[in-house]
């Protein structure tokens, strides 16, 4: 997507220490679709930026799934308001994009072009600023929430100094405001939507998984509803397509757009070097003692994020079948197994091909990654149906899941929270890796427990795991910025 420079120089570090020379004042902007269109554009960017290695390692990487022994402090949550790592990321970042989307919607408003034409481009503002809303309130809970464009010192100041506001009434904001200008959004799958921009089902997505957190599951519903209209039953979509490597495939409801050429323009990330199999052999395409072709000669792997036990053994057992597993973890490739550094097989697998970038060039991974698909939205629906006692059509959709997958499909359940059991581990089977899990897990309320009694990592983990890491720490830079207005109290009273 092209950016409009008025739009790109806009750029500061938070809403707390922006400042007044980078206000956005494009008094000759938006003045037509074209510029509304380059303007939008812009509020995709953080995206990038948050969507990272580091955003997996703190969403997957320690949660009962995954684990690595990557010198991160992430990984192993040494995070604190002093040092709150990927967190001074995560603010900064979602921050920018909500003062982004706030711009484009009051700019819009001003705009001389009929309202039948700015109306879809502030929905799309809107959903976007609902998605950097859902992140932060999913990332730190409460957090400070407004939605003034910064034109002035005044609101700039103001900004500064407000306090969080409870995650709930942010949630309960996003939900609304999406419901009240999704209609003016082009409908259908995202898939059908031009230059993959946010049309009604990335809408859809954002207001459900807005409105789960807040156990509004008949809203939450609702919004599925509509998903399941546009997109039909889960076995016209292949597993193949799941891999990051397949671009805008037509599950998808949202992704990360990336691309790369060598020697030219390039909008790249680094996931897939942390995913890949290790002891790449310089000047070959071998990975732990094994040819594997397509992953070509010029990657740069890192230390890797790896299953555990739970996962690989107990989610995903070889008995059961399961076909995602060669996508998500393996433990050799054509038949050949893998060789560790001392010359032993590899006993714990690597991520699988669901995640490699072929190739790879440097660091340079080029994949879209999959922000919310389709089969998300039918667990979703399943949860939601649970929870209002809809024990039929909730196991219409775990069993969309299943069948797709190949692996056994439940008949019956013997309760509600039996049901809700085999939802949370059918999330954890497809959603592998997908920058979720811990969010899931916060929300369920289960996430100390299953990290204390699932991870492999434990040890590392011990000196840094607290109750209260379900969320990070906003910044303390950022709390002086705003004269104390904002606090760290349940890191204070761990």
């Amino acid at each position: 997507m092209l950016v409009a420079a008025s739009f790109v120089s806009a750029a500061a570090c938070s809403i707390l220490d922006e400042k007044v020379e980078s206000f956005i004042t494009p008094d000759n902007f938006y003045l037509n679709v074209n510029q509304a269109r380059a303007g939008l554009d812009g509020c995709y960017i953080p995206l990038r930026y948050i969507y990272t290695s580091t955003f997996e390692l703190a969403t997957e990487g320690v949660t009962d799934l995954c684990f690595s022994t990557s010198g991160a402090q992430d990984a192993k949550l040494d995070i604190s308001p002093a040092n709150p790592r990927f967190g001074k990321t995560m603010w900064t970042q979602c921050y920018k994009g909500v003062r982004y989307c706030n711009d484009a919607v009051y700019r819009l408003g001003l705009s001389p072009m009929d309202s039948v034409k700015t109306a879809p481009f502030i929905a799309e503002a809107k959903v976007l600023r609902g998605l950097y809303y859902y992140l932060l309130t999913s990332f730190f809970g409460d957090v400070p929430f407004y939605e003034e464009a910064v034109i002035d010192l005044d609101v700039l100041d103001r900004i500064q100094h407000l306090p969080r506001m409870s995650a709930d009434d942010t949630r309960d904001f996003i939900v609304d405001d999406i419901a009240s200008c999704i209609g003016a959004l082009p409908r259908g799958r995202s898939c059908d939507v031009a230059d993959e921009r946010a049309g009604s089902a990335m809408g859809y997505m954002v207001m459900a998984k807005a409105a789960m957190w807040n156990r509004r599951w008949e809203d939450a519903s609702v919004a599925l509803d509509s998903l399941e209209s546009f997109y039909g039953a889960l076995s016209a979509y292949p597993l193949s397509d799941i891999p990051f490597r397949n671009k805008n495939t037509p599950e998808s409801i949202f992704e990360i757009q990336h691309t790369y050429t060598r020697g030219g323009l390039s909008v790249v990330s680094n996931l897939a070097p942390m995913c890949m199999p290790q002891n790449h052999k310089s000047g070959t395409s071998i990975y732990s003692n094994v040819e594997i072709e397509e992953l070509g000669e010029e990657a740069t792997v890192w230390e890797p994020i790896r299953p555990n036990r739970y996962f690989y053994e107990g989610l995903m057992p070889d008995s059961a079948g399961d076909l995602r597993k060669g996508m998500t973890c393996v433990l050799g490739w054509n038949g050949e197994p893998f060789i560790n550094s001392s010359g032993s097989k590899v006993s714990r697998p690597y991520l699988g091909p669901k995640f490699w970038c072929p190739g790879m060039v440097s660091t340079y991974d080029s994949n879209n990654y999959k922000v919310f698909r389709y089969a998300d939205a039918l667990l979703m629906q399943a949860e939601c149906l649970c929870m209002l006692d809809d024990r039929d059509g909730s196991l219409a959709r775990l069993n969309q899941v299943k069948a797709r997958a190949g692996i056994k499909q439940l008949t019956s359940v013997s309760s509600t929270s039996r049901l809700m059991e085999e939802i949370q581990k059918e999330r954890g089977r497809e959603l592998f890796g997908e920058f979720q899990r811990k969010f899931d897990l916060v929300r369920w309320g289960i996430w100390y427990q299953v990290v204390n009694d699932f991870s492999d990592y434990l040890s590392a983990l011990r000196p840094y795991l607290q109750p209260c890491k379900e969320y990070y720490p906003i910044p303390d830079s950022e709390c002086g910025l705003s004269g104390r207005a904002l606090d760290n109290n349940a890191y204070e009273a761990k």
